[in-house]
């Protein structure tokens, strides 16, 4: 069962950019760690040397969904010294567009009061019952922001017209619960397909797998590592030299997918993989299907792969592994 939205949120927090340049961890509710701060105000744009503004970003860290918006202050009465802010949520589930509209409402109270107090209060407010309403800055309601729609935001459609036959690559590795690492210089598309990709396994609803924005640091890394599978992505292209994050490497920008020789014999395509790659790309094709429903075309694939192989193995979800071998 899930989780009621008021034991989702974790924590709000306030980094500013002043007119010295300096961008600063100023307020957080409640308190945080060090650690987290750390890592929050590295994803925040606002530390970045390239100066590029994006505008929302969202990743997870140890279990915990990070969603930033960032703002450019102008000609602001409250924010005099004030350059840029972001506005930093922390919370349990993968919900983008949920918290990015309410990071939205949030920016705006900022802009107008320049106080964290009147955040603090809709932030209360909607962590104590689901809602914020104020006519001015906007109204939210939790519940209308539904897990399922977050899971099916993406295009599988578009992935595949990028990727064509080679998405079994893609569709394999998640079965098999392998290291797909994702690189592109630019963070907006990495977020846009990462986020798609666990849905080619329908079946587990899974998205903890997802760290879709990741920093070559030490500690990110060594949390990384302790996932058994995962989908990772990063805008260093560095990564390319790091065979030990990834059984999959692929580069979006150039649209190339890269097997690493560590999982070669058990990514070797056979017969079975031929056929799901087509199922794949011919429901992606088809003008008249809807990226839901192509999900749910690979899904009905999926499950009769694994009722069938569940028939002489007890382990339906780890049949996967099996699979390879026919």
């Amino acid at each position: 069962m899930a989780e009621p939205e008021t034991q989702l949120l974790l924590g709000v927090g306030l980094i500013e950019k002043d007119t010295n340049g300096d961008a600063l961890w100023v307020w957080c509710f409640p308190s945080t760690t060090t650690e987290l701060r750390d890592l929050l105000l590295r994803k925040c744009c606002l530390t970045n040397k390239n100066k590029l503004l994006h505008t929302f970003v969202f990743g997870q860290y140890k279990r915990t969904w990070f969603y930033i918006t960032t703002v450019e202050v102008q000609d602001s009465p409250v924010l005099k010294k004030v350059t840029h802010f972001s506005i930093v949520l922390t919370a349990k589930d993968f919900n983008p567009e949920k918290y990015a509209a309410f990071t939205r409402i949030l920016s705006r109270i900022y802009l107008k009061y320049g106080s964290p107090v009147k955040m603090m209060e809709s932030y209360i407010a909607v962590l104590t019952k689901g809602i914020c309403q104020n006519e001015e800055n906007g109204s939210f309601l939790s519940k209308d922001f539904d897990a399922r729609k977050a899971y099916l935001a993406g295009s599988i459609k578009d992935i595949v017209s990028q990727f064509g036959m080679e998405m079994v690559i893609l569709y394999t590795a998640l079965m098999l619960k392998k290291r797909i690492v994702v690189y592109h210089p630019r963070i907006e598309a990495i977020q846009e397909f990462t986020r798609t990709l666990p849905a080619l396994v329908w079946h587990r609803q899974d998205w903890s797998v997802l760290h879709s924005y990741v920093h070559l640091n030490d500690d990110e890394l060594e949390a990384l590592k302790t996932c058994p599978g995962y989908i990772a992505g990063f805008t260093d292209p560095e990564v390319s030299n790091r065979p030990d994050l990834y059984d999959v490497y692929v580069n979006l920008a150039d649209s190339e997918i890269t097997i690493s020789p560590i999982v070669k014999e058990p990514m070797t395509m056979g017969k079975l993989h031929k056929e799901i790659g087509q199922l794949i790309v011919q429901s992606a094709e088809d003008p008249d299907k809807s990226d839901s429903q192509v999900i749910k075309d690979i899904s009905l694939k999926t499950k009769e792969i694994l009722n069938t192989l569940a028939s002489f193995t007890e382990a339906y979800d780890d049949a996967a592994e099996q699979m390879l071998k026919i």
